[in-house]
């Protein structure tokens, strides 16, 4: 399990390096547009995930939805969300996180296109809303496991916090892209906007990142792999009976589990407690205060891990900061946030909240590539 054991060979060209080269990752122009795309591709993943509760209201009151139905419809994405992260992961490992990123995105984009159209000429529309919503979250439970596998091969330990709070802001440039102009889109020309919007924009990132950043060697995938399908090569076996006697492998999971919920939940919700709570409010200010105010907390919460390492204090220990404000004091203002009856002091709670989540990218979102480094994705 140790770093470098175990990994694939970085394709030639693709400006990323194996784990343990002197070269900072940062100092690669190539590496830098790599990190850019991968930030986009975050972006445009939380686009296509948004698409349903920005448009919630208006959804409820085209389908005559009551809260229960629009409910499932919402909580069928994480249904499929959570079967995919393991396989995906795995297969990451194996053939490329790229491949696995592009595949996956590919596939949702001419989901989210096609979601309108579809609805349209059916008349089971909670039946196919949710079969929709949960077809998504498989096709998107892929792309973080994806992505921890690209990074752990790829970026040193005392560089992957601000690496991955990089490319983890494109959660909130999403959110806060598709809360701004999704609005917009809303009120001029209906929800279908927002999934065409959406969609289309994620292809466009597929496309530029196969022609301008990919060689055709790099998008093949191995037909050894093909042929040997998802069984694991013996030297390669993952010690599940090992793994799962370390605490730390438990605390991970335990502290996802909980930011997670307490994540999703705002995600999925905060639209629509702000339209009832506050029904005069304006949808562009809710969707996009708490989403604007996390990039630059993301940011700094990454380079402020990475410095306290270089200057010599543990890694774990910072680890353990970085989660404590995430998880911990983020829930403070997240408890605040259904007690108050003051619109202002709203925003603030939830800015607040959503804003202090971002430290979990120098937590546990990278921790799982300290303590794995080899199959990190899986």
């Amino acid at each position: 399990m140790a770093a470098g054991g175990g990994g694939r060979n970085v394709p030639p060209g693709s400006g990323m390096r194996r784990d343990g080269g002197t070269e900072p990752y940062w100092s690669r122009p190539e590496c830098r547009v790599w990190t850019a795309m991968l930030l986009l591709g975050t972006c445009l993943l939380y686009c296509a995930r948004v698409t349903v509760p920005i448009c919630a209201v208006a959804l409820s009151s085209y389908f005559d939805w009551d809260k229960k139905q629009f409910g499932v419809v919402l909580s069928s994405f994480f249904w499929g969300y959570c079967l995919t992260q393991i396989v995906g992961g795995h297969i990451s490992d194996q053939i490329g996180g790229e491949k696995v990123l592009l595949l996956s995105a590919s596939a949702w984009g001419f989901l989210t296109v096609l979601t309108p159209l579809l609805t349209h000429i059916t008349s089971a529309h909670l039946v196919f809303m949710t079969s929709s919503r949960f077809l998504m979250g498989l096709l998107q439970g892929v792309y973080f496991p994806s992505l921890a596998s690209l990074l752990s091969q790829r970026v040193r330990e005392s560089e992957r916090a601000f690496t991955y709070s990089t490319v983890g802001t494109g959660s909130q440039f999403g959110t806060l892209l598709i809360g701004a102009a999704g609005s917009l889109l809303l009120d001029w020309y209906g929800w279908e906007s927002v999934f065409y919007f959406s969609g289309l924009l994620t292809l466009l990132w597929v496309y530029c990142t196969c022609k301008y950043l990919l060689s055709e060697k790099e998008l093949t995938i191995p037909m050894n792999y093909l042929t040997r399908g998802l069984s694991v090569p013996k030297q390669t076996k993952v010690p599940w009976k090992q793994l799962f006697r370390k605490a730390p492998i438990w605390a991970v999971i335990i502290a996802q589990l909980s930011t997670a919920s307490t994540f999703f939940t705002l995600l999925s919700w905060l639209p629509t407690f702000f339209k009832e709570t506050f029904p005069d409010s304006k949808g562009w200010v809710f969707n996009v205060v708490p989403w604007l105010v996390a990039i630059p907390t993301s940011l700094f919460s990454g380079f402020l891990s990475d410095h306290l390492i270089s200057q010599g204090y543990r890694t774990i220990t910072i680890r353990k900061f970085m989660q404590v404000i995430g998880s911990g004091v983020s829930s403070i203002f997240a408890l605040c946030l259904g007690q108050t009856s003051s619109f202002c002091k709203a925003i603030v709670f939830a800015s607040a909240s959503v804003g202090l989540q971002t430290f979990n990218h120098s937590g546990i979102s990278v921790n799982v590539q300290d303590l794995a480094p080899s199959c990190a994705g899986l």
